[in-house]
């Protein structure tokens, strides 16, 4: 799966956690989930929980702290698919 399709398939997972007033033309790579989508933790943890479903991988603890913004969650989904 390449990178572009990574990025896809998470930006329709986490445009259902989009707060009102944020759109999806504001998620970008270098977005920051809780930062500048305004993601709350609780919501972070159903975007792994649905990660983890969409992509069939499991994330470790270690690696959720690394999926602080879009394209970190994009490494560690594609680290998780080699493997």
């Amino acid at each position: 799966m390449t990178k572009e399709e990574i990025y896809a398939k998470l930006e329709n997972i986490i445009k259902i956690y989009l707060p009102e007033g944020v759109t999806t033309a504001d998620i970008r790579p270098e977005s920051d989930l809780t930062k500048e989508l305004n993601i709350n933790s609780a919501n972070l943890v159903d975007i792994v929980l649905d990660v983890e479903d969409a992509f069939d991988i499991e994330i470790d603890d270690a690696s959720i702290e690394e999926m602080t913004t879009v394209d970190g969650a994009i490494r560690v989904i594609d680290q998780r698919l080699e493997n």
